[in-house]
């Protein structure tokens, strides 16, 4: 694929992406995080406690936000795997399509039109990835 191109198709899932992240970060993971913190900062109130007692009060008060970032990241690379399979299937197709003689810039056409559409198709995934986010992160014991 043209450089260019493939950036340009890349620059436009990436944007929706990341508004994705930066949506639950704010709505989610934060609340998480505050709660961790504070829940961190009591293990260390409880004088009677041994070191370890401490160490394992403040794993158990960090386990929901790991669970959270775990799950984020699992669907991102899903996410990311099916979108790079789809764009494998176009540069098989580009090829099939040179080798039976087509020349570049046909080639070109094809391979441009194909990522694009991988790149709407998946675009198009977020909402549903969103939503699904969201319940789960929802539903991890605090």
């Amino acid at each position: 694929v043209d450089g260019a191109m493939a950036e340009a198709h890349q620059t436009r899932v990436q944007k929706v992406v990341e508004d994705m992240v930066q949506g639950l970060e704010r709505d989610h993971i934060r609340k998480m995080q505050g709660r961790m913190f504070r829940c961190s900062a009591e293990c260390c109130d409880r004088p009677s406690d041994s070191m370890s007692q401490v160490h394992q009060c403040i794993e158990r008060c960090h386990t929901p936000l790991a669970q959270a970032q775990g799950l984020v990241t699992s669907e991102l690379e899903k996410f990311q795997d099916r979108l790079t399979r789809c764009t494998m299937h176009c540069n098989d197709k580009a090829k099939d399509l040179f080798d039976s003689g087509s020349k570049e810039p046909a080639v070109r056409s094809l391979m441009d039109r194909c990522v694009g559409s991988c790149v709407d198709d998946h675009i198009n995934l977020v909402p549903s990835m969103t939503r699904r986010l969201k319940e789960n992160l929802d539903s991890i014991q605090q």
